[in-house]
C-alpha cells in the first residue's frame, strides 16, 4: 500500500447535506455569505431604487410593452381628452347662458329703469309746473288743453316712478350702497309729492298763486339737489357694473376659446398617433372607427370655438354696438325732459328766471355742446357745427349725449334716426328763444300759450317732435340689444349640444374601431 504524505481521502458529502462542524467566522471579521449578497446588491439603501425600477418595468411590461397595452393606453386617453372638452364646452356653454341672463334680466333693466327714473322725476316735475302754469286763478282763466294733458302726464310720470323705485329696490339688493341711495330715494319721493300736493292744493284757492310758489319751489329745489342726482348717481352704478361684467364674460370667453383649442388640437393629436400606430403594426391604411371619431372631433372643435367667438361677439354687439347708445340716449332724453321743464319754471318763477335760464343752457350743452356759446349764440353755433358734419361725418365739432350716440353709429338707419333727432332739436331750440323773446317784449300770455300749446308749430308740438326722433334711434338700439342677447342664447342652444354628442360619438367610434383589433390578441 502506497503512502501519499499531505493527502487525505474523504468523501465527499452529497449535494444539501450540512457539514457536522460548526461554521468558522473568518478571522478579521471578514462578511458572511449574508453580508456578501447585500454587498453585492448594493446596501439596504438601494432597495426602493431597486423597487421603483422594478415598478416602472412593470407598468411598461402592463401599458406599453406590449401592442394591446399601447392600444388600451391610446383609447383612455382619447376618451379621457374628449370627455375634458365635453365638459370644459359644458360648462363654458352654461356660464355664458348665465350672462345672457344676467344681461338681459338684469344688468340691462337695472341700468335702464335708473334712466327712466330720472327721466320721470324731471317729467313730473315739468307736468306740476305746466299745472300751475295753465290753471289760471284757481280754475279762472285756465288753458284747457294744456292743463288736461298736464295732469294726466303728472299721473303717469307719478305711477313710473313708483314702478322704477320698486324695480331698482329689487336690483339693489346686495349692494349696500344702492341698497341706501334706493331707500333715499323713497324718503325723498315722499316728502316731494307731499310737497307739490300742497302746492297744487293752495293752487286751487283763490289768490292762492304765490303760496303755492313757494311750495313748488321747495319741491323742485329737492329734486334738482337730491332726487336727480341721485337718480343719474344710479345710471352710472348700474351701468358701471353691467360694463365691469361684460369685461369679465368676454375675458373668461377668451381663455375658454384657447383652453378649448388647446384640448382640441392634443385630442386629434393622439387619434392621429393612433391611426399611424395602427397602419403601422397591423399594416392597413386607415381605421374606419379612428377616422370617424377624428372627423367628429374636428367638427366638435369647430362648433365648440364657434359657439364661444359668436357669443363674445353677439355680447359685443349687445353692450357696445347696442347698449352703450341706448344709454347716451337715454340720459340725452331725461335731460331733455329737465331742460323743457326749466323752460316751464322760468316762465311760471320771475324770481329765478336767471337761474333758469342758466339751467336751461347747462343742459343743452350737455346734450350737445358747443364751446363758449351763449343762449345768445348757441343757435348760430349749432348750426355752424352741424352744417360741418353734415359736409363731413367725421368734423364732429360738438360734444354732449348726441356726439356720443354719432360717434356709435353701428345698424342700419341708425345714422339717419340720430341725424333726425339733432334736427328737431335744433327747431326746439329756436322754438325756446322765441319763448324769451316774447316775455321780454311783455307778452308773457302768448309766450305761456307757446310754450304749452299742442297745435302745429308751437313749442310742446316741437318737442313731441325731437322726443319722436329720439324714441326711434332708441328703439333701434334696444330692438338691436334683444336680437344680440337671443342670438347669443341661441348659440349656445344650438351648438351645444351638438358640440357635445359629436365628442360622444368620437368616444364610442374610437372603442368600436380597436374592438377588432384587440380581439386578435385574446
Amino acid at each position: 500500500m502506497t503512502i501519499t504524505a499531505g493527502t487525505s481521502h474523504r468523501p465527499q458529502p452529497e449535494a444539501g447535506a450540512q457539514s457536522s462542524q460548526p461554521a468558522i467566522t473568518p478571522p478579521g471579521g471578514s462578511p458572511g455569505p449574508q453580508r456578501q449578497e447585500a454587498s453585492r446588491t448594493g446596501g439596504p439603501g438601494h432597495r426602493p431604487a431597486q423597487q421603483t425600477v422594478a415598478a416602472w418595468a412593470a407598468l411598461r411590461r402592463r401599458y406599453w410593452a406590449t401592442v394591446p397595452a399601447r392600444l388600451r393606453l391610446l383609447r383612455a386617453a382619447t376618451i379621457v381628452l374628449a370627455a375634458a372638452l365635453a365638459l370644459l364646452l359644458t360648462l363654458a356653454g352654461l356660464a355664458a347662458l348665465g350672462t345672457w341672463n344676467s344681461v338681459a334680466d338684469r344688468d340691462a333693466p337695472r341700468t335702464t329703469s335708473a334712466a327712466d327714473l330720472d327721466l320721470a322725476l324731471n317729467d313730473m316735475d315739468a307736468q306740476a309746473a305746466n299745472i300751475l302754469l295753465s290753471n289760471g286763478d284757481a280754475g279762472k282763466g285756465r288753458l284747457q288743453t294744456p292743463y288736461q294733458k298736464a295732469v294726466g302726464f303728472y299721473g303717469d310720470a307719478r305711477k313710473e316712478i313708483g314702478h322704477d323705485l320698486r324695480t331698482l329696490a329689487v336690483a339693489a339688493q346686495g349692494d349696500k350702497t344702492d341698497e341706501k341711495t334706493v331707500e333715499s330715494l323713497t324718503d325723498d319721493f315722499a316728502e316731494y309729492q307731499e310737497l307739490i300736493g300742497r302746492a297744487l292744493e293752495n293752487d286751487g284757492h283763490h289768490g292762492g298763486k304765490a303760496s303755492a310758489l313757494v311750495d313748488y319751489r321747495k319741491a323742485t329745489d329737492l329734486l334738482q339737489q337730491q332726487l336727480v342726482p341721485a337718480a343719474r348717481t344710479l345710471v352710472s352704478s348700474n351701468d358701471k357694473a353691467f360694463d365691469a361684467e361684460y369685461s369679465s364674460a368676454r375675458s373668461t370667453l377668451s381663455s375658454q376659446l384657447t383652453a378649448v383649442v388647446a384640448l382640441g388640437v392634443l385630442l386629434l393629436a393622439v387619434l392621429g398617433a393612433l391611426q399611424w400606430y395602427l397602419a403601422r403594426r397591423f399594416g392597413r391604411n386607415l381605421n374606419p372607427g379612428v377616422l370617424a371619431a377624428t372627423v367628429c372631433t374636428l367638427l366638435a372643435v369647430l362648433l365648440g370655438a364657434q359657439l364661444l367667438t359668436s357669443t363674445a361677439d353677439d355680447l359685443r354687439g349687445a353692450r357696445r354696438d347696442a347698449f352703450d347708445s341706448v344709454v347716451a340716449l337715454s340720459r340725452a332724453q331725461a335731460i331733455a325732459y329737465d331742460a323743457n321743464a326749466d323752460e316751464s319754471r322760468y316762465l311760471l318763477d320771475p324770481g329765478r328766471r336767471d337761474q333758469y335760464a342758466a339751467s336751461f343752457l347747462t343742459k343743452s350743452q350737455e346734450l350737445y355742446g358747443v364751446k363758449g356759446a351763449t343762449l345768445t349764440t348757441y343757435d348760430t353755433e349749432l348750426a355752424t357745427t352741424w352744417q360741418a358734419y353734415e359736409s363731413d361725418h367725421h368734423d364732429l365739432r360738438f360734444t354732449g349725449e348726441f356726439r356720443r350716440e354719432l360717434d356709435n353709429i353701428t345698424f342700419a338707419g341708425e345714422r339717419a334716426a340720430a341725424e333726425t333727432t339733432v334736427e328737431t332739436y335744433a327747431v326746439y331750440q329756436r322754438d325756446d328763444r322765441k319763448i324769451r323773446a316774447l316775455l321780454a317784449a311783455g307778452k308773457e300770455d302768448q309766450a305761456v300759450e307757446f310754450c304749452m300749446g299742442w297745435e302745429p308749430g308751437t313749442s310742446n308740438a316741437h318737442f313731441g317732435a325731437w322726443m319722436a326722433a329720439l324714441d326711434k334711434v332708441t328703439d333701434i338700439n334696444r330692438a338691436h340689444f334683444t336680437a344680440s342677447t337671443d342670438e347669443g342664447r341661441s348659440a349656445v342652444t344650438g351648438l351645444l349640444p351638438w358640440a357635445g354628442g359629436l365628442l360622444l360619438a368620437a368616444m364610442a367610434l374610437t372603442a368600436l374601431g380597436l374592438r377588432p383589433r384587440l380581439a386578435e390578441f385574446r
